[in-house]
């Protein structure tokens, strides 16, 4: 049976494939890719459907008809590059809906003495109908933000967020910029509820450095996209932080404050679309996300506007390859599109 399937994917790239052979070669090599001759067939095969997707789209956006471009990035091989991050709403029949069900949600997930509240206690909120903020926010120009990383096939997006909120205030507060190690928190965070490249959640990373009373650099303990035992090394750690504090639960008014206030914020979203995975440049709207069933992580460092398009900038951890060198800007104030401001968070330092 594997042979049929094998046999009708060589059939089915032959046929298209020989027209687009040249192109295939170019991306393969861009993307230093290579495959055995039957996965080589397979990933071809996904190539060209992924490649007509793009050519369709970016007519459709030439015509006016989206906001934004798609790409045949490093990622067009796949069918779905999203590896689930936030495994703990899949355990739900229905997703928490507010900040203290989301509390009570984590507190279940680990054991703990049962006077002892959730570690994110604190909500961030305002109570004004009207927010004064500044038109345009973007963090990286202030130092806040350290280079674009890669999780590489480990649903590890959850670390990358959470080091990312934590760079940007221990700069604030001291004014260095220290790279933070996510290969830490995938290996050392399972008893406070994370599930190392199977996903996990900021707010329990944020914990588990508090409890553990720091996290190192990434230089004393790089990044591996894999599980080996934990290797923390007190001496070597380049923050901590004494609390976190979520953002009012699908407010977007709120988290425009904290990102303007407080500095980049931790966010999850439904990244779990074609159209994110090709995404190009442009603002990012899909109407087809949902705002609660969320499964990557990501890093709100600023929002703006842009041809009158409203938008959050957001760092993925994909690599500076893919998106507008590793950034993409999202939809804002378009009733909470992907769910932006569902789940986002920040730690205190």
């Amino acid at each position: 049976m594997k042979l049929l399937v094998v046999f009708a994917l060589c059939v089915a790239v032959t046929n298209a494939g020989l027209v687009f052979q040249d192109e295939w070669e170019e991306w393969k090599t861009l993307y230093g890719k290579s495959y055995e001759p039957a996965e080589e067939a397979k990933r071809q095969y996904i190539w060209l459907e992924n490649l007509k997707y793009v050519t369709q789209h970016n007519l459709e956006a030439d015509e006016g008809k989206h906001t934004y471009r798609v790409d045949t990035n490093k990622y067009a091989d796949l069918v779905s590059f999203t590896t689930v991050c936030f495994i703990l709403y899949k355990l739900l029949n229905f997703p928490p809906q507010s900040n203290d069900e989301w509390r009570e949600l984590i507190s279940s997930q680990v054991t703990r003495p049962a006077n002892q509240m959730s570690f994110c206690n604190m909500t961030y909120s305002t109570s004004n109908d009207r927010v004064i903020a500044p038109t345009s926010v973007d963090w990286r120009k202030k130092g806040f933000v350290t280079p674009v990383k890669d999780q590489k096939q480990c649903g590890s997006c959850w670390a990358f967020s959470t080091t990312g909120s934590l760079e940007g205030q221990h700069f604030k507060k001291t004014g260095k910029l220290v790279s933070l190690s996510e290969q830490n928190l995938v290996d050392c965070s399972t008893k406070d509820g994370n599930h190392g490249c199977n996903g996990g959640l900021m707010d329990l990373a944020f914990k588990y450095i508090f409890e553990n009373g720091g996290i190192d650099t990434e230089m004393s303990y790089p990044y591996m996209a894999k599980v080996p035992s934990c290797s923390y090394k007190r001496k070597s750690s380049g923050a901590t932080l004494t609390g976190c504090v979520d953002i009012m639960r699908g407010n977007e008014m709120a988290l425009m404050k904290a990102v303007a206030e407080v500095g980049p914020i931790s966010v999850a979203i439904d990244a779990g679309h074609k159209s994110f995975q090709m995404y190009k440049s442009g603002v990012y709207y899909e109407p087809d996300c949902s705002s609660v069933k969320l499964d990557h992580g990501v890093l709100a460092v600023g929002f703006g506007t842009e041809d009158g398009k409203d938008f959050w900038l957001v760092k993925n951890s994909w690599g500076p390859v893919w998106g507008m060198e590793g950034y993409i800007m999202m939809s804002r104030n378009k009733s909470n599109n992907c769910g932006i401001a569902t789940q986002a968070s920040y730690p205190t330092v």
